[in-house]
């Protein structure tokens, strides 16, 4: 493929209104961004791994002219501190992050939209029996995820030996080779493994610039994080209404996943499947993607609506 080095316009991301930097349960710092009107129906993002607050431009394009959006970036990522060992890596610190975000940007009384994308999808299920999350969830969109078994479900290699297809996947997923400066090679690789064959080249240099510029030891320590992953336990305790959202081509967390979550939630409030998506869906088909935001934003405004009222007949 032609390799185009500039992203697509709306893959920048816009000049924030605010930023924080907030102080998780362990001392960590992570660093986030609010866009659109204060004051507005709250919507936070997580990205996902080797990510960062950029890789949600388009959806943030989409959802601030009318929403407050608040984004911030996983421990290691972005701008937020990076862990020193690796006992700073896991699902449970990913948890406390979002409880830590949660606490600093939900006004008392209030509740968000959670929309998650690939990682960012586990960090929702894996905070689900957080009471400081809980509380303050409207709703939740879960994209591109899954609860475990990334590695056994994998559909980036295609091998004929028998018994090599896990070991090799297994390897890709945590290797430790830099990335180095991106280029037509790399953004190929990056293209087929991660995002639908139709997508065009300058939403590739998106992901591109995104993903090359995850620190190497960063992306390894969550690799190990992800190798291991099990959060099966954590769907059943998911109780805000959740919908969730898969690309048809998804390589990384193919729809397997998506369709084992939305049958394990309590409020399950749909199954969105995107043809030929991949698993980037946020920066590949970003207008659906925040559709299902507002539509899930909806629907979390009822369910408050009907604890209030309940609450006031009691």
């Amino acid at each position: 493929m032609k390799f185009v080095s500039d992203p697509a316009p709306d893959c920048v991301l816009p000049a924030p209104e605010r930023e924080y930097r907030i102080r998780s349960a362990d001392g960590h710092q992570v660093h986030a961004e609010a866009f659109g009107p204060e004051g507005a129906p709250l919507v936070v993002l997580a990205h996902g791994w080797t990510c960062s607050i950029a890789f949600w431009a388009p959806v943030i394009r989409q959802l601030a002219g009318d929403y407050r959006v608040v984004a911030y970036d996983q421990r290691g990522h972005g701008r937020s501190g990076t862990p020193a060992t690796p006992a700073g890596y896991s699902t449970a610190k990913l948890a406390d992050d979002l409880e830590a975000v949660l606490a600093e940007v939900v006004p008392a009384g209030e509740r968000a939209v959670l929309a998650g994308h690939s990682m960012g999808g586990m960090t929702v299920m894996a905070a689900a029996d957080r009471t400081g999350v809980a509380d303050r969830t409207a709703a939740a969109v879960l994209i591109s995820t899954g609860a475990g078994d990334l590695v056994a479900e994998l559909k980036v290699l295609t091998v004929a030996v028998p018994g090599t297809k896990l070991a090799l996947h297994r390897m890709l997923l945590s290797s430790r080779l830099p990335l180095g400066r991106p280029n037509g090679l790399t953004a190929a690789a990056l293209k087929y493994a991660t995002m639908g064959l139709d997508t065009p080249a300058d939403r590739v240099a998106a992901v591109v610039r995104v993903v090359h510029a995850c620190p190497t030891r960063v992306r390894y320590r969550w690799s190990q994080v992800l190798a291991t992953l099990d959060e099966y336990h954590q769907l059943p305790r998911l109780a805000a209404p959740t919908s969730v959202i898969v690309g048809t081509r998804d390589r990384l967390t193919p729809p397997v996943h998506a369709q084992r979550i939305a049958a394990a939630l309590p409020d399950p409030q749909g199954l969105l499947q995107l043809a030929g998506v991949g698993h980037m869906a946020p920066v590949e088909r970003p207008a659906e993607v925040a559709a299902e935001i507002r539509r899930l934003a909806k629907i979390g405004a009822v369910a408050d609506a009907g604890v209030t009222e309940g609450s006031v007949a009691e």
